[in-house]
């Protein structure tokens, strides 16, 4: 960081490249590092689908993940590629969640014991409807 800022103020001096060499400092790190910078002096949060992309993702309970999120913003009128979700969705530290995969639960009839004794047996044969 304060390398950076070095190269910076030394910038109107000698040449990025040089400087760079000289501190060890890859360049494509610091003009990374310089457009933070321009961007966060700027005021500028991010691009506009970005926070759209929040705003649906958070409105779905963090249920949709890129593929349904490209076609929401494609309906309000934002062309972004499902790359470009997933690094967004990334940089904000957000993760679509998956859904359980339904299992059915049936009875386990092997068990070999009964649920519940037949009354019935012990009882005399109905004679009418609706007497037992």
């Amino acid at each position: 960081m304060i390398t950076l800022q070095f190269i910076n103020h030394q910038g109107t001096y000698h040449p990025i490249q040089q400087l760079c060499r000289a501190l060890d400092v890859v360049p494509s790190r610091y003009y990374a590092w310089r457009a933070a910078q321009a961007a966060a002096a700027a005021g500028k949060a991010g691009p506009a689908w970005e926070t759209e992309m929040l705003a649906v993702f958070d409105f779905h309970k963090h249920r949709y993940g890129t593929r349904r999120l490209r076609v929401e913003l494609q309906e309000i009128g934002h062309r972004v590629g499902r790359q470009a979700l997933r690094t967004g969705l990334r940089r904000h530290e957000r993760q679509a969640l998956q859904p359980k995969s339904f299992v059915p639960r049936a009875t386990d009839s092997t068990h070999g014991q009964r649920c519940a004794p037949n009354l019935l047996l012990d009882q005399p044969k109905p004679t009418k409807a609706n007497r037992v």
